[in-house]
C-alpha cells in the first residue's frame, strides 16, 4: 500500500513537471491557493488579482493620512492640549506606526502568513477607527467647547477611549504596511521573465495607491474635519477602512499565497549560535560539503534553497559538519547545524545593512516637507486675492508630482532606459534608488536658492528684525516639493522593489518592516540635526542658523548642509551598492 501511494507521488509530481515545462501551467515559486494547493497560473494572481490589493492600500491609506495629517489640530482644539503636549503625542504615535510593522512582519513570516496578518490587523485597525469615531462624536467622549479663553481640559476617561483607538490604529497598521506590498508582489512568479517584469510595474502603482489616498485625505477629508465636524471627518475614514477590508477578502479566490517559514529571528540566532559553538572548525573551501537537504526543497518551509556565497566565511561555520555528526548521522539540531539556506538569509539581511542604512539620510531629506519647508512658507506671500494658501497645503504637489511621475517612469522612462540597459525593468533596483538620492540633492539645493532670494528681500526690505512674510509668492517652493515628490518615485519605490526581490523568501515581510523603519530613523536623524545645528549655532549669544524669526537666520545653510549630507550619502551608497552581491535562489 505504501509503495502505490508512493508511485503515485511520483507520477503526480512528474506529471505537474511536465505541464509546467510544456505549458506553464503552474506556478513555480512555491506558491499555493487558500487551501494549500497548487495554483494555476492562467486563473490566479497576475494583475487579475492587483486590483483588490491596490484598492485596499489605497482606501487603508486615505483613512490612515485622514486622521495623521490633521491629528495636531483636534488635540489642540477639541482635546485642549498645548501645543508641545499635542506635537509630542503626535510625533511619539507616528514613530510608533513605523516601529510596530516589526512586529506584523514576524507575525507573517514565522505563523500566520501574509493574508492572515492583513486580514487580522485590519480588522483590529478597524476597530481602532471605529472607536476614535465614537470619541470625537458622543458628547460624553470628548470635553465642552472653550468659553473664551476657558477651555475645559478631557478628563481621563475620555483620553482613554481617544488615544485606546489612536493606538489600536497603530498596531493595525503595524499589520498591513509590511505585508500589503509584499502579498501584491507575492501575485507575479519570479520564475516566469514576463511576470517579473510586471511585478517591478507593481510597485509602481502601489505607490501611486498611497498617493491618490494621501491626496483626498489632506484635500477633502481636512476641509470637512474643519468645517464639518470632527465625528463625520473620522467617520469617513472609518468607512474607508471597512471598504478596505472589503475590498481585499473579494480577491481571495484569485490570490497566489506563499506558506510561513517559521521564525526569521529564531533562524538568524541559530546560525549564530551555531557558528560561535564550532569557531574551531575550519570551512571548507569546496562549498559543496556544506551541509544542505538533499532534496529539492529547502528545510525552510515556502522558501526557495539559496546558493552559497563567499564572503562571511565566519557564519559558514554553522554549516561545517563536525566529526559527531557524521558519525551519528544525526543532523536534526538545528541550534548546532544549520543548513546553507539558513545561512545565507543570514548573509544577506548582513550585506542588505549597508544600502538599508543610506535610506535614513533620504527619510531625513523628506522629513522636511513637514517642517522646515512650511516655516519657510510661513514668511512668504501666500495670498492669491483675498485667498490665503496653508503653507503645509503645498505638500499636495509633492502627492501631484508622484502621482504624474509613476506614469511617466513606467510607460515612458523605462522602455526607453530598457533600450539603454537591456534591463527587464529598464533600471535596476540599485540605480533606480541611486537616481532618487541624486534628485534629492537637487531638492535641498532648490529649497536653499529660494531661501536666499527671500533673506535678500528681508534684507533690502529692512524687516530683518521682523518675524514678517516678504513679498516672494509661496509657489516659488513648488519645484522643492516637486523634486522630493520626483526623488520618492526612484528612491522610495526602488525600496520596496530591493527589500521584497533581494529577500529571502522567507523573510518578505521583515525586510519591508525593515525599509519602512527608515522613514522613522530618517525623522529622529532629522531632528538630532536640527539639535545640533542649534546648540552650535547659538553659541556666543548669535542668532544662529534656524531662529524664532527666520528674517534673521540663516535657513539656507541648513538645507545647504543637508544637500551636502545627501551627497556624501550618495557616494557612501555608489561604493556599497557596486559591492553588493546579488542574491542567488534555486
Amino acid at each position: 500500500m505504501g509503495s502505490m501511494e508512493e508511485s503515485t507521488s511520483q507520477l503526480e509530481d512528474g506529471l505537474l513537471q511536465q505541464q509546467n515545462e510544456g505549458g506553464g501551467l503552474y506556478t513555480g515559486d512555491g506558491s499555493v491557493d487558500i487551501n494549500g494547493n497548487p495554483v494555476l497560473k492562467e486563473k490566479t494572481g497576475n494583475w487579475k488579482a492587483c486590483p483588490f490589493i491596490l484598492g485596499t492600500e489605497c482606501c487603508e491609506r486615505l483613512a490612515y493620512y485622514g486622521i495623521a495629517t490633521n491629528l495636531v489640530t483636534y488635540l489642540t482644539k477639541k482635546l485642549h492640549e498645548g501645543n508641545v503636549s499635542a506635537a509630542r503625542n503626535v510625533t511619539t504615535w507616528s514613530g510608533t506606526c513605523y516601529l510596530t510593522p516589526l512586529i506584523g512582519a514576524i507575525l507573517a513570516d514565522a505563523y500566520l502568513g501574509r493574508y492572515w496578518t492583513i486580514v487580522v490587523f485590519s480588522t483590529i485597525y478597524f476597530i481602532g477607527m471605529c472607536a476614535l469615531s465614537l470619541s470625537a462624536s458622543i458628547p460624553a467622549l470628548k470635553p465642552a467647547e472653550c468659553v473664551g479663553s476657558l477651555c475645559p481640559p478631557a478628563t481621563p476617561a475620555q483620553y482613554a477611549v481617544f488615544f485606546f483607538g489612536l493606538y489600536l490604529i497603530a498596531l493595525g497598521t503595524g499589520g498591513i504596511k509590511p505585508c500589503v506590498s509584499s502579498f501584491g508582489a507575492d501575485q507575479f512568479d519570479d520564475t516566469d521573465p514576463k511576470e517579473r517584469v510586471r511585478k517591478g510595474s507593481f510597485f509602481n502603482w502601489f505607490y501611486f495607491s498611497i498617493n491618490i489616498g494621501a491626496l483626498i485625505s489632506s484635500s477633502l477629508l481636512v476641509y470637512i474635519q474643519d468645517n464639518a465636524g470632527w465625528g463625520l471627518g473620522f467617520g469617513i475614514p472609518a468607512l474607508f477602512m471597512g471598504i478596505a477590508i472589503a475590498s481585499f477578502f473579494s480577491g481571495t479566490p484569485l490570490y497566489r499565497f506563499q506558506k510561513p517559514g517559521g521564525s526569521p529571528i529564531t533562524r538568524m540566532c541559530q546560525v549564530l549560535v551555531a557558528s560561535f559553538h564550532k569557531y574551531n572548525l575550519v570551512v571548507p573551501e569546496d562549498s559543496s560539503l556544506l551541509y544542505e537537504t538533499q532534496d529539492k526543497h529547502s528545510a525552510i518551509e515556502g522558501s526557495r534553497k539559496l546558493e552559497h556565497s563567499n564572503g562571511l566565511k565566519c557564519l559558514d561555520k554553522a554549516a561545517v559538519l563536525s566529526d559527531a555528526e557524521i558519525n551519528s548521522g544525526d543532523f536534526s539540531n538545528s541550534w548546532r547545524l544549520c543548513t546553507v539556506t539558513q545561512v545565507e538569509e543570514l548573509k544577506i539581511l548582513l550585506r542588505m545593512f549597508p544600502i538599508w542604512a543610506t535610506g535614513i539620510v533620504f527619510a531625513s531629506v523628506y522629513a522636511q516637507m513637514s517642517t522646515m519647508f512650511v516655516e519657510q512658507g510661513m514668511l512668504m506671500d501666500a495670498s492669491i486675492g483675498s485667498f490665503t494658501i496653508p503653507p503645509a497645503s503645498l505638500s499636495t504637489f509633492d502627492v501631484v508630482s508622484v502621482i504624474c511621475w509613476v506614469p511617466i517612469y513606467d510607460r515612458i522612462i523605462v522602455p526607453i532606459a530598457r533600450k539603454f540597459t537591456g534591463k527587464e525593468r529598464g533600471f535596476s533596483d540599485l540605480q533606480r534608488m541611486g537616481i532618487g538620492l541624486f534628485v534629492s540633492v537637487l531638492s535641498m539645493a532648490a529649497a536653499a536658492v529660494v531661501e536666499i532670494k527671500r533673506l535678500q528681500l528681508a534684507k533690502e526690505l529692512g524687516v530683518v528684525d521682523e518675524a514678517v512674510a516678504v513679498p516672494l509668492s509661496i509657489f516659488w517652493q513648488i519645484p522643492q516639493y516637486m523634486l522630493v515628490g520626483a526623488a520618492e518615485v526612484f528612491t522610495f519605490i526602488g525600496q520596496l522593489e530591493f527589500f521584497y526581490e533581494q529577500s529571502p523568501d522567507a523573510m518578505r515581510s521583515l525586510c519591508s518592516a525593515f525599509s519602512l523603519l527608515t522613514t522613522s530613523l530618517g525623522n529622529y536623524l532629522s531632528s538630532f540635526i536640527l539639535t545640533v545645528v542649534t546648540y552650535l549655532t547659538t553659541k556666543g549669544g548669535n542668532p544662529g542658523w534656524i531662529p524664532d524669526n527666520l528674517n534673521k537666520g540663516h535657513l539656507d545653510y541648513f538645507f545647504w548642509l543637508l544637500a551636502g549630507l545627501s551627497v556624501l550619502n550618495m557616494l557612501v551608497y555608489v561604493v556599497c551598492a557596486k559591492k553588493y552581491k546579488q542574491k542567488k535562489a534555486s
